[in-house]
């Protein structure tokens, strides 16, 4: 079974650099192979991991439905193309796999995708120890279900007293849409000063999450996002690198197998 880590909020407060941390840090913290899962529509999560995805489950889904109307998929379903499509659209980084959701394009409702994107999960997660989503703004992803279930939801807020104000409300969508996890951690970004504000104190209080983690505003991270490198860069003694390490030891993660059959397994663990 995979550890599934979820990671949501409201829009631009650094979900993905966070969800790319994940990635680079379980990964050196020897907790690997990963999937990696950019669940967002607007995908940018392979840029910060240093890969190019082609393709995404959006556009698979247009040629799955053109390739059908051309008759050229003789003997095989819609649905059973686009899977197998998907699944060999797996980008393939050092000791992690990415899929990619993209955008829904052409005609059409996209529950479809999402439900063979769902269905694709289900079938290769296991064979990954660590899952790591980054979901787009809000609980859209989360509601429809594409995990089972996050073992670790993780939900980020800037420090600003708005952005913890939406991150409560986004915590009572989560109570009230019966959203599925094992615990639950919140994650301040940005923060200019070692001391969390009466807000986040507030919402600490308020949320009793499992962890509630602090990151300071980052030069090094600032730089990266301006310039489009990636998080492999990132390395200790960079603050923000090893609170991410500190934060994955206290989870736990690091005492975890990292043997696993199947995608990534084959490539060098040590």
């Amino acid at each position: 079974m995979s550890f599934t880590i979820a990671i949501t909020g409201k829009g631009g407060v650094g979900k993905t650099t966070l969800a790319g941390l994940f990635v680079t840090r379980l990964i050196a913290c020897r907790c690997r192979p990963v999937l990696a899962v950019d669940a967002d529509p607007n995908m940018c999560l392979d840029v910060l991991l240093g890969v190019k995805a082609q393709h995404t489950v959006g556009s698979l889904r247009e040629e799955a439905r053109e390739i059908a109307a051309r008759g050229l998929a003789a003997g095989i379903s819609k649905q059973e193309l686009l899977e197998l499509r998907i699944s060999q659209s797996l980008v393939e980084g050092p000791d992690f796999d990415l899929i990619a959701m993209g955008r829904p394009e052409g005609p059409g409702c996209y529950c479809y995708a999402n439900n063979v994107l769902k269905a694709t999960l289900e079938e290769i997660a296991d064979n990954y120890p660590f899952v790591v989503i980054d979901n787009e703004a809000g609980l859209e992803n989360l509601s429809r279900r594409i995990v089972r279930k996050a073992d670790l939801l993780v939900l980020v807020s800037d420090p600003s007293e708005r952005g913890l104000a939406t991150l409560g409300r986004l915590f009572d969508l989560v109570r009230e849409m019966k959203v599925e996890y094992g615990k639950l951690a919140v994650v301040v970004n940005r923060l200019k000063s070692p001391l969390l504000s009466a807000p986040a104190e507030r919402l600490r209080e308020s949320l009793s999450p499992d962890y509630f983690v602090g990151l300071p505003e980052n030069e090094a991270v600032s730089v990266l996002g301006e310039k489009g490198g990636n998080l492999w860069a990132l390395k200790r003694p960079n603050e923000v690198v090893a609170r991410m390490d500190s934060f994955i030891s206290e989870i736990g993660l690091q005492t975890a197998s990292t043997a696993a059959a199947g995608p990534g397994s084959s490539r060098a663990t040590s």
